[in-house]
């Protein structure tokens, strides 16, 4: 898993339990490179621990400690900063899908890549940022910017599993069953309308045309299930038999 990954480097994190979020929240998405540099509250960290729950064997027992960004990013070609405010340093600022895109494609190259995130109470400063080639702003409420560590941590490693994901944007769960063939959705459309004229509902008699339109419009419309076609002809059979019983 620590293979062909970024790094993903806290700088100056002050709780233990946002050290383990960001832990957990790596590994939800396959990441488990992470380096720490001056951690406030020392290391290791049991709360840090408790918090990464599962996460703690696969990512923190293998963190790397350091004293200044400069030694934690100091063997990788490609630095990214996330930062939620302007720096007024000219640097490229890319969204986070953008930037780990990016990394994928220079970590395939076989350069490696590392991304700074920032203390909790103020974030990155100019001096970390300096270090970075690249700022990654993420897309967040100007009238309320602050992310906590663990959240930017996980956007960052949603973005990059996404890169890589072949998982479609939608699907449909049929819970054991199956998407009714057309016809089986025409007859069940011919059973509606039969009932339907038999309760006197194409009425009046010049718009019957345009409402049974309507109807077999609204059927091919529904992803409908096998189970659901039997469930609706049952429940009109249901209601026929009340009527003449």
């Amino acid at each position: 898993m620590t293979q062909a990954q970024p790094v993903f480097v806290l700088v100056r994190p002050q709780m233990g339990e946002n050290i383990g979020a960001a832990a957990r929240a790596m590994l939800n998405f396959g990441l488990a490179r992470m380096r720490l540099v001056d951690p406030r509250d020392g290391w290791p960290n049991p709360k840090a621990v408790a918090m990464a729950s599962g996460a703690a064997g696969k990512v923190l027992d293998f963190a790397g400690v350091f004293p200044t960004v400069p030694d934690a990013v100091s063997d990788c070609a490609y630095v990214f900063a996330t930062t939620a405010r302007g720096r007024d340093l000219t640097k490229p600022i890319m969204t986070p899908e953008r930037a780990m895109e990016h990394a994928r494609a220079l970590i395939a190259s076989g350069q490696k890549v590392a991304v700074l995130f920032g203390p909790e109470r103020t974030g990155l400063e100019n001096p970390d940022i300096v270090r970075a080639n690249a700022i990654i702003s993420i897309p967040v409420n100007a009238e309320f910017p602050s992310l906590n560590l663990g959240q930017a941590v996980l956007l960052c490693a949603y973005e990059w599993m996404r890169q890589d994901s072949d998982r479609p944007a939608e699907v449909l769960e049929l819970a054991g069953t199956e998407l009714a063939p057309a016809i089986e959705v025409e007859r069940l459309g011919d059973h509606f309308e039969e009932r339907l004229e038999e309760a006197g509902f194409f009425f009046p008699a010049t718009k019957a045309e345009g409402m049974k339109l309507n109807l077999r419009n609204l059927w091919s419309r529904m992803p409908l299930t096998r189970a659901d076609v039997q469930t609706l002809h049952g429940a009109l059979r249901q209601i026929l038999r009340r009527r003449d019983g």
